[in-house]
Formats: C-alpha cells, structure tokens, sequence
C-alpha cells in the first residue's frame, strides 16, 4: 500500500511518501480502508521526536491520527462494526497512523461516521472535537451562561471548541486575526479579540473558562482574565498548580483519549447540524509534507485533510 513514513526524527524533508506493508489486523482490530486523513500539530510533534520518551514507538512509523474510513475487515472479537461500514475514529497515537491506505485500530476508538457529511469533512472531526469535548465538557464541565474563552478560535480545535459551546449554552469569547474574524463569528462566537491589535487580558474579564490552545505566553497571561473560582484548560502545556492557587482558579491539562461514545455523540451533532468541520486545505497523500509545513506555521485556518482514497 502507498503510505507517508519517517525513518527518522527530523523535519518535514524527513516524510517519505512510498510503499509500505499493508497492517493486519490482530484479535479486536479492525482493518480500515483510509478515504481521508486530517493533518494535525501532534504529527509533526511526533515527527520532531518531542513525543518520543512518551510514546516509545518504533522506526520506519506512519503517522496521521484522524481518519474517515470504510472497513475493509473485522478481526475476532469485533462485534459492532461489519465490512462496509463508513467510520471514523482518533485512533491511539502509540500505533501506525492514517496517512495510508490502510489502517488498523481497535474497536473501541472507532464510531460510524456522521451520515451528512462526506469522509473529507469527517475525517477532519475526532482529533479536534474530542479535544474540544474532553476540554470544555469533561474538564471544565461548562454550564449555560458562562463566560468562556476560546484561544485560536479559527484554527482546528478553536472552530469546534466555539461550537460545542454555543451547544452548551456559553457566552463565548473567541481570538483570531481580523481576516478570521467573519469565519469565527458565523460559527457562533458572541465576542472576538484581534490578538494582533489588542491583548486580550485587557478586553476579557470575568472569564469562567479559558481554553489554552497555544502554550507559552499565552497561557501565562490568560491567568489575569479569569474570575475566582474558574479554569485555564490547555491542550498544549500543564499549567502551574501554583499560579492557580495564586489567582484561586482552577487548572487542567488535556491529552485526548480515544473515546467512540464521545464520537457517536458528535456524529449526532453533526448531521444535527450543530456542529460543522472547517477545511480549509485539501491535498493529495503524496503532499502530506507540505500539509505538515502549513499546520507547524501556527497559522492554519481550521483544518488540512489528506485526500487518499
């Protein structure tokens, strides 16, 4: 099968587009044919070599974590899913990613994908909405009518992370450069801060929830903006435990889980029409190093999917 690989920690030179073994699938596996594959900043994190006292994997790795599939067979001990079936899944970083024909994943990480979209928009879901999900819902466990800011509300996680809390009933508050500002306030933000005209802890206050996007900085002056008894969750870097107690707020850091429930649920969202992926880039599997250059740019407008099959 045609795959993208590295041999090699290293830069986007490092990514080899060539024939790779095709998987099979052991007991509770199933093998997936690959329709398309989302590009996110966890690939060339791990292509950098920064994941690898974490994730301990082994050389030639294909990478890619965000899939939209249809499976292409079931190993013993599958019992949900059937050849045929049109699925997604955020499958668990420690394996063989997507950027391939083929995959295989476990049963459990994999959920039918929504019914109204097609597997490009698909594909472009589970990694950032499960992000978004496992942030604000199960960290922060946000409530109708609170204040919540949401860093880099354009880019990949930032466009779901603003519609799930719309779902949820927040009044949201969402950061992005001026050319972002029409994208971010159709997906329902209440409020936008041009970061590049203003600092934001200088327009928020009595913020409940902060969604940390973009580490450094950032996080550290997000700490200002919130009210006493609030959160910083960020998805980048643990925040202090100590600067929490200093401003008596709350803080959280975020390593999604595979989670097919949580799939199932924004599958529902999604042909609800309450949720909508935001694609921005479209490139073939081949261009998979030129997917990763714009994603490591920092300036991704929500999301670059690999088109495979």
């Amino acid at each position: 099968m045609k795959a993208v690989r590295i041999h090699q920690y290293g830069g986007p030179e490092v990514l080899k587009y060539e024939e790779a073994p095709q998987p099979n699938p052991m007991p509770g596996d199933v093998l997936i044919r690959v329709h398309a594959a989302a590009v996110n900043p966890v690939d060339w994190k791990v292509r950098e070599g920064y994941l690898r006292e974490r994730l301990k994997h082994s050389l030639p790795l294909i990478l890619g974590w965000d899939l939209s599939g249809v499976v292409e067979a079931t190993a013993a001990g599958v019992s949900q899913l059937k050849i045929g079936d049109e699925i997604y899944s955020r499958p668990d970083l420690s394996r063989d990613g997507a950027y391939a024909e083929y995959i295989v994943v476990r049963e459990p990480e994999i959920a039918r994908k929504p019914r109204s979209v097609d597997h490009i928009h698909a594909a472009a879901i589970p990694l950032a909405a499960l992000t978004a999900w496992q942030s604000l819902v199960d960290a922060a466990e946000i409530s109708s009518g609170q204040k919540v800011l949401i860093h880099a509300a354009a880019g990949g996680v930032g466009t779901l992370a603003v519609q799930l809390a719309k779902w949820k009933g927040a009044y949201v508050i969402g950061t992005a450069s001026a050319r972002n500002h029409d994208l971010v306030r159709q997906l329902g933000a209440d409020e936008i801060i041009d970061y590049q005209a203003v600092k934001f802890e200088d327009v928020a206050r009595d913020v409940d929830v902060v969604l940390d996007t973009i580490g450094g900085d950032t996080q550290q002056r997000s700490w200002k903006v919130l009210k006493r008894g609030g959160i910083l969750v960020s998805i980048v870097s643990p925040p202090s435990p100590e600067m929490a107690k200093e401003y008596g707020v709350r803080q959280a850091f975020v390593f999604i889980e595979p989670n097919a429930t949580q799939l199932a649920e924004l599958a529902k969202l999604v042909d609800s029409g309450k949720l909508r992926a935001v694609v921005e880039t479209i490139l073939p599997l081949a261009e998979a190093r030129r997917g990763q250059e714009i994603s490591q740019s920092g300036h991704a407008r929500g999301k670059i999917v690999l088109r495979i099959a």
